[in-house]
């Protein structure tokens, strides 16, 4: 039997990861409904609150690997539902950074907690040790992908 390459082993990877992917979304779906927002709304508080400072609309969009537009839709939701808001950045005159607002920082705490309670049922089982390699090996390849994605664009 002949070995896999690389190349197809990083295949086979790719659809493990999208495949995993549709599991987490129906996982979480009830405390994702729960919030009250879209996914992509979710994506992006989750995105202002886990930021070190905070981040204009095109950054959000870089570290997410969404289209600007896509990314100040879901931003512009959030401002509306007056969990994040508008603040003005000394760096750039129209790239305003978002910031969670008191309520939006509460959202959030709340889905953590139901994640959180969720995510312990589904892991119950599994190995930590192994889950540490798993989140190791993802942490590096999405690296390699980021570092490819900024090769390529300059």
């Amino acid at each position: 039997m002949n070995e896999e390459s690389r190349a197809e082993l990083f295949i086979r990877l790719l659809d493990e990861v999208a495949r995993t992917r549709g599991r987490i979304a129906s996982a979480f779906a009830a405390s994702r409904a729960a919030s009250g927002l879209s996914d992509l709304e979710m994506v992006v508080l989750n995105a202002v609150t886990g930021a070190a400072s905070p981040p204009t609309v095109p950054q959000i969009g870089r570290s997410l690997g969404h289209a600007r537009q896509v990314v100040q839709r879901a931003a512009s939701a959030l401002v509306a539902k007056e969990l994040a808001e508008w603040m003005t950045n000394p760096d750039h005159k129209r790239a305003h950074r978002l910031v969670a607002t008191a309520k939006g920082q509460a959202l959030k705490q709340r889905a953590d907690a139901q994640g959180l309670a969720a995510a312990e049922h589904l892991a119950a089982g599994l190995d930590t040790a192994l889950l540490r390699q798993a989140v190791d090996a993802l942490h590096h390849v999405r690296k390699r992908l980021e570092d490819h994605a900024r090769a390529v664009s300059r």
